[in-house]
């Protein structure tokens, strides 16, 4: 073997040797690639896991304050059918009131609202037409206790029961219903009391 030859056979030999190296080197560097590229995977799995499980608490939560409002309405929207029904029933036994029960009742109604003033009062023609004799009696009465005078007018008026009072031109609606209106709220959340609590 000459000279070039041994050169050139411990060139190849070294070149060898280093590419063993290199190899081992690389074959070394990917595993740790490949396990910190796991190490990145299961950290990134871990999160999207911590993500969607946090996304899937906030969504149970917003579905169950989502049905419970919706009880809730349902719960206040049945309350309010009753309340009203209760009082379409309390307005229809007023009107339903016969004879001497019904002009009682106009009487106490009369005493409370009656103003110490010259006035008017006017009926629906039903109550024109069954008004028992002697009642603009009661009706004088009832306005000179508290200082004031009532003409009852003969003209109907479009009510169903109660009256109208009329003084100098301002007129003071005491129909049932117009009464039963006005006290809606406080009358609702008597009949709530009664019937809820």
């Amino acid at each position: 073997m000459t000279g070039l030859d041994k050169i050139i056979s411990q060139i190849l030999e070294d070149a060898g040797k280093e590419a063993q190296e290199i190899s081992e080197k690389a074959k070394s560097e990917v595993q740790y690639i490949l396990e910190d590229a796991k190490e990145g995977c299961k950290k990134i799995a871990a999160e999207n896991d911590v993500k969607l499980a946090e996304e899937a608490t906030s969504y149970m939560e917003r579905i169950k304050s989502s049905a419970e409002l919706k009880k809730r309405q349902s719960v206040l929207l049945a309350k309010q059918q009753v309340i009203t029904e209760m009082l379409n029933q309390a307005y229809d036994t007023l009107l339903g009131k016969e004879g001497e029960e019904y002009f009682t009742l106009i009487e106490k109604m009369l005493n409370k609202f009656v103003l110490p003033k010259e006035g008017e009062i006017y009926f629906s023609k039903k109550d024109l037409d069954r008004m028992p004799q002697g009642f603009e009696a009661v009706i004088e009465k009832a306005a000179s206790s508290k200082g004031g005078s009532l003409v009852l007018v003969k003209e109907p008026k479009n009510i169903d029961g109660g009256f109208i009072l009329v003084y100098g031109g301002v007129e003071e609606n005491c129909s049932f219903k117009a009464l039963l209106a006005a006290r809606r709220d406080e009358l609702s959340d008597k009949v709530h009391a009664m019937l809820f609590s």
